[in-house]
């Protein structure tokens, strides 16, 4: 069983930075795309950035410029640097990862997704 745990979270005033962390921890799998999403109260759940494997990186218009994903493939970790942040970039901050996971003597494709860290950026 996989599991993803986000830290980094926190209260910052806009114009800020934050830094937010995605562990993965279980056995024997592979993280493939790694997804950052978030979701602000009464609105959808939104994609915020996202990074392949090989480091190939894509964002939400509204974050290009002040948001930087990485990961580091060795460690099983990802991480979301956010700076110049704004009081719309409140919500809740989700992990979210594409896993290949070793389960009954097979691989299985997942999507796997951490509990979410709260984001708020006051004005």
């Amino acid at each position: 069983q996989v599991q993803l745990v986000e830290s980094g979270g926190g209260l910052v005033q806009a114009g800020g930075s934050l830094r937010l962390s995605c562990a993965a921890s279980g056995s024997d799998f592979s993280i493939n795309i790694m997804n950052w999403y978030r979701q602000a109260p009464g609105k959808q759940r939104e994609l915020v950035a996202s990074i392949t494997r090989g480091g190939s990186t894509n964002y939400a218009d509204s974050v290009k410029g002040r948001f930087t994903i990485s990961r580091d493939n060795a460690k099983n970790t990802g991480h979301l640097q956010m700076n110049t942040l704004k009081p719309e970039d409140t919500g809740v901050y989700y992990c979210n990862a594409g896993i290949y996971a070793y389960v009954s003597s097979s691989y299985v494709y997942s999507d796997y997704w951490g509990q979410g860290t709260q984001v708020t950026v006051s004005s």
